[in-house]
């Protein structure tokens, strides 16, 4: 195993906060870092996803309940959990022992039109940045799922533009997964820091909207990004329920996965086909697991059920891929880029 892992997105503090709310304490702790380090994974970017149900007026609020939780689990479990501001810290909590955390906006919905909201939301720790969820908001349009209802899709708004010259003064890196191509290119326009694609794959491989196409891949690679392998199977397999926009993440039709094959074996063709356009140096994890996210009842549909189901793709990694390449694909491209934060 390579000393450091690094998943690139995952929705811990939404599945904190519900617990929390529920009377659980050391929820991270108890329910999810014994998984986590079955498949070695030592750097987590949680993303702080705010649910519709809170969107507009309780948005800043929820994202402040899940960092303050994120600081009451570290006071529970002494020892086992860090935040981190930089690469450098983040290496240093692996080498202690501790899972390292980075903060990551999914959606700035909670700054509503505030721009100096960002400002404080540094102070607190979060150093990504992704514009939009599947959804519009002040700053830009996402990559709506059902984008005939939504009305005419747009790219950046003057806010949005605003938004990017202060994430770029501040040093944090911009995240494009979940725009549309138009607030893809304009994001390459206006922004002159680090971009990556946190938690998306290849349309050239699965033709939906949330997948980069090659054009895209090239592009991110040219500014020193990486782009993050999704779990997500309507991500990773094509399906009779591809459409232009973005496929429901819970849907009753659900691409299947090819028999005779290991179920993450898509997710292996996604990294050889980065690694075709862009290059070793620019490949990742964003997994995206949705294992406790979801209320209760409803499943995603992703390769990995929990991270426990990880190990054997890692194994699979380190087998199909050179040695250095595999370290580079497990971490060391996140490691590379968190290097220009500050």
């Amino acid at each position: 195993m390579s000393a450091i892992v690094v998943d690139a997105h995952y929705d811990l503090l939404m599945d904190v906060s519900r617990l929390r709310r529920r009377g659980e304490t050391r929820v991270i702790e108890r329910f999810y870092l014994d998984d986590l380090r079955a498949a070695g994974v030592n750097v987590l970017v949680c993303s702080l996803f705010v649910a519709s149900e809170y969107i507009p007026e309780m948005a800043l609020r929820e994202a402040l309940r899940q960092i303050g939780n994120l600081r009451a689990e570290m006071r529970e479990s002494p020892g086992l959990l860090a935040l981190c501001r930089t690469a450098e810290e983040a290496r240093r909590a692996v080498e202690e022992g501790k899972l390292a955390l980075f903060l990551s906006f999914e959606g700035v919905d909670p700054l509503g039109s505030d721009l100096q909201l960002l400002s404080v939301f540094h102070e607190l720790g979060v150093r990504l940045v992704g514009l939009a969820w599947s959804r519009r908001n002040a700053a830009a349009d996402g990559c709506h799922f059902r984008p005939l209802e939504e009305g005419t899709v747009g790219g950046l708004t003057s806010f949005g533009v605003a938004l990017l010259r202060e994430a770029d003064r501040l040093g944090m890196i911009v995240d494009v997964s979940h725009l549309n191509d138009v607030g893809f290119r304009d994001v390459l326009r206006f922004f002159n820091g680090p971009v990556i694609a946190s938690h998306s794959n290849c349309r050239a491989l699965c033709g939906v909207a949330r997948n980069l196409t090659d054009e895209q891949i090239a592009a991110l690679a040219s500014r020193g990004g990486a782009i993050g392998l999704n779990n997500m199977v309507h991500f990773v397999y094509a399906g009779e329920d591809d459409r232009p926009g973005c496929p429901e993440a819970v849907a009753p039709k659900l691409p299947p996965i090819p028999e005779g094959r290991p179920r993450y074996a898509g997710l292996l063709d996604h990294a050889r086909h980065i690694v075709e356009v862009a290059g070793e140096d620019h490949v990742g994890l964003g997994l995206d697991l949705c294992e406790f996210a979801l209320p209760e009842g409803e499943r995603v549909n992703s390769v990995f059920p929990s991270y426990r189901h990880v190990a054997p793709f890692v194994e699979a990694v380190r087998r199909e891929f050179p040695p250095r390449a595999a370290d580079k694909l497990l971490g060391g491209n996140w490691m590379r880029v968190l290097e220009g934060l500050r």
